[in-house]
């Protein structure tokens, strides 16, 4: 009776050393996964149209018309892969009409805003599904300040399947077929697939989602 009492002693000690050794793989397996949505989102230009202090607000469409878009934005440190709280995020596009606000003398401000991220690194902007203009591709400006240093300058771009289907109907109909498609973009082959957003629609609103992941 001693020895089969040991020998499930030891059954049951081996297997508890089995599963915990189990539960160490999967803990560093998902701290691998962790540290691999950590890698440095795309830089890229900054562009013509940007405008230093545009206004702190989430709703930027200021009534223009299009189709609705919520895009959350996350912000995190490369090297720790932190949530950072108190960036300073800013996002700048084009009407469905293809126009930017604010520029060839205009003082319009609509399709431009900055947010501060909250306690978790977020900041959630609403508005409209961007329009197109000749020679690009669908896509969104952003810049992260942290500190009052610019830390990211990059651009967020749309599934193709997507631009199709929002563009087929008014008001971008209007504006005609687009020119370019993201495999055509001159920017998009330098990072613009790790730029996609991810999107659902619920509604007939967008919502689109995206981590950015900066160098302090």
């Amino acid at each position: 009776m001693t020895g089969r009492l040991l020998r499930r002693r030891e059954a049951i000690f081996a297997l508890g050393a089995g599963l915990g050794a189990i539960w160490s793989v999967s803990r560093r397996g998902a701290s691998a996964s962790a540290a691999g949505t950590c890698v440095l989102s795309p830089e890229q230009i900054e562009g013509p149209f940007y405008v230093a202090g545009e206004p702190f607000r989430s709703d930027i469409t200021e009534g223009r018309p299009g189709t609705s878009l919520r895009l959350k934005l996350r912000v995190r440190d490369a090297m720790t892969c932190r949530r950072i709280k108190g960036a300073t995020v800013d996002i700048w596009h084009t009407d469905a009409a293809g126009d930017y606000s604010g520029v060839n003398g205009a003082t319009s401000t609509f399709m431009r805003g900055q947010q501060t991220t909250d306690g978790i690194g977020r900041t959630v902007f609403t508005t409209i599904y961007p329009g197109w203009y000749p020679g690009r591709t669908t896509h969104i400006h952003v810049k992260v300040h942290v500190g009052g240093t610019v830390v990211h300058t990059g651009q967020l771009y749309f599934p193709d399947t997507i631009t199709d289907a929002v563009y087929a109907v008014e008001p971008y109909a209007a504006h005609g077929l687009r020119s370019t498609t993201n495999a055509a973009d001159i920017l998009y082959a330098s990072g613009g697939a790790e730029s996609t957003l991810t999107l659902r629609r619920r509604r007939g609103v967008y919502t689109a989602r995206s981590i950015l992941v900066v160098q302090t």
